[in-house]
């Protein structure tokens, strides 16, 4: 059986409501296809990495079928999934945390294509395809309470929420409003404490320490003006970086802060001027 590209999601800044929509807990792990013909199970990250071997607890019998859904490890103490953990279990050979395969997309079953039906029927198919277990089970979601459903996730400190048409169709590796992703992030303000020399990368401070890099949400306009500021304040560099006193302050906002104190995947909002 073929290898199917996930559809993609949209973007939008803040939650909404919709009866036209179903909304799901963003599950804050990685994306996984699993492909079952045969009596053969392979697993597939979102770029076609097969990664059967990483995950045998998902090797089962059962009819053929192409499933779409994140695959996760939870927070032991909150039952939250922990993205730490998930790539803890994903770069091990040896790790054996726990995981969890949430299911929200069945794209295939048995000798049907089922990409060409509307959301709920595919839903109403994976309602009959597979049972719920410990590692494997099919997402929960609300219909229509897009604002509801965030404020629950906002006070569980989640990743978000995904806001999906009822009669939406499943477009291979496009992004369409059909799927649309609302972001739970966090804000911080860093010091810019110099700039990669390479690829594009700003270096953060927090608190008068390293806390990663921005590459991400810098317009033009910005680069311009922060060089022509910065260059003024070098002073040294490396191999790979070029550092500055830390007096450039810029709001970032991120999916949340890293165990270690980094900031995960930080986006530039702007910068800030100090009275």
């Amino acid at each position: 059986m073929e290898f199917i590209y996930p559809m993609l999601l949209e973007q939008v800044e803040k939650p909404f409501s919709d009866g036209r929509y179903i909304y799901e807990p963003k599950i804050d792990g990685h994306r996984l296809i699993l492909t079952r013909s045969n009596g053969v199970t392979r697993l597939f990250t979102r770029h076609n990495n097969d990664v059967t071997a990483k995950y045998p607890e998902l090797i089962t019998d059962g009819s053929d079928m192409i499933l779409d859904g994140e695959l996760a490890v939870m927070d032991p103490n909150t039952g939250i999934p922990d993205f730490e953990l998930t790539m803890q279990r994903f770069q091990s050979k040896r790790s054996r945390l726990p995981i969890s395969y949430v299911v929200f997309d069945i794209l295939r079953y048995e000798d049907a294509d089922l990409r060409g039906l509307t959301l709920m029927e595919r839903k109403s198919v994976l309602d009959r395809a597979i049972s719920d277990t410990p590692t494997m089970s099919k997402i929960a979601y609300i219909d229509g309470r897009g604002e509801d459903l965030w404020d629950a996730i906002v006070n569980r400190n989640m990743e978000g929420i995904v806001a999906k048409r009822k009669d939406g169709r499943y477009h291979s590796d496009k992004r369409t409003d059909d799927f649309i992703k609302v972001i739970n992030y966090t804000y911080a303000d860093v010091h810019i404490a110099g700039w990669r020399k390479g690829d594009f990368g700003w270096l953060a401070h927090y608190d008068g320490r390293p806390a990663g890099v921005i590459e991400l949400g810098v317009p033009p306009t910005h680069k311009k003006a922060f060089y022509g500021v910065a260059k003024s304040l070098v002073t040294g560099e490396d191999r790979e970086n070029v550092y500055i006193q830390p007096q450039i302050k810029a709001r970032v906002k991120m999916r949340n802060w890293t165990k270690g104190g980094m900031l995960r995947s930080p986006v530039f909002v702007d910068f800030i001027l100090e009275k």
